[in-house]
């Protein structure tokens, strides 16, 4: 198993974070393609993925989409594009952080900690959360309204967890950054974006929601019986 796997195009900057986090202690495997990168998933274990956005042929997005159909690995994406609709669309497909090139490998390596300590959490027994149709499986990441598998990955996921493990309570929107987001420098709207991502999601009605209401100026109350 490598501790991490760096996919990006840019043969410098590829070779310098590949110095850097092994120089830390971690072993690592580099791609200079999202194919290629890929390909190594198929065939090994890996703890975390740094995720290059603009690759050649398959791009980070898709790349991302298909790493999340094959493992839950954290995924950080690495981009020159810092608009909030790149970044949005981002954590819609599961990245767990996104990080604005030119990268500062001091932050980076801070994520990467936080990220490998966090997913270490998957030792724990499984656990079965439930709320009216909404079922969560903490070993598999799995979400289910009805019986049925939602796309429920990345923060979408880590924020559902965090509500479903705190029913029936005034969740304050800075609680909510702290718990799902710690330490990552987000936009003021990505909790408001992934909020309406689970209602559309879990809501019979995201319009009317009944699972997940919002307490204006202050946060939400996430359970049906509120």
């Amino acid at each position: 198993m490598s501790d991490i796997l760096i996919i990006d195009d840019d043969d410098e900057l590829r070779g310098l974070l590949a110095d850097f986090t092994e120089a830390e202690g971690y072993s690592v495997r580099t791609a200079a393609s999202a194919e290629e990168g890929i390909a190594i998933l198929e065939r090994e274990p890996v703890g975390i993925l740094l995720l290059d956005l603009m690759l050649p042929g398959i791009d980070g997005f898709a790349a991302c989409s298909a790493v999340r159909e094959r493992r839950n690995i954290p995924i950080i994406m690495l981009s020159a594009r810092s608009d909030e609709e790149s970044k949005l669309t981002g954590y819609r497909l599961g990245v767990d952080d996104y990080m604005d090139k030119p990268v500062s490998v001091p932050i980076l390596l801070a994520k990467i900690k936080a990220l490998l300590n966090r997913s270490g959490r998957t030792a724990e027994p499984s656990r079965i959360l439930s709320c009216g149709s909404i079922t969560m499986d903490t070993e598999k990441r799995l979400v289910c309204k009805n019986g049925q598998p939602c796309e429920i990955r990345g923060k979408m996921y880590d924020l559902l967890l965090y509500m479903m493990e705190n029913p029936g309570r005034l969740l304050h929107k800075d609680e909510l950054y702290d718990a799902v987001w710690k330490d990552a420098f987000v936009e003021q709207s990505t909790l408001n974006v992934h909020i309406r991502w689970l209602r559309e999601r879990l809501e019979d009605e995201p319009e009317s929601p009944k699972l997940i209401k919002t307490v204006w100026r202050k946060g939400y109350i996430f359970g049906e019986d509120h």
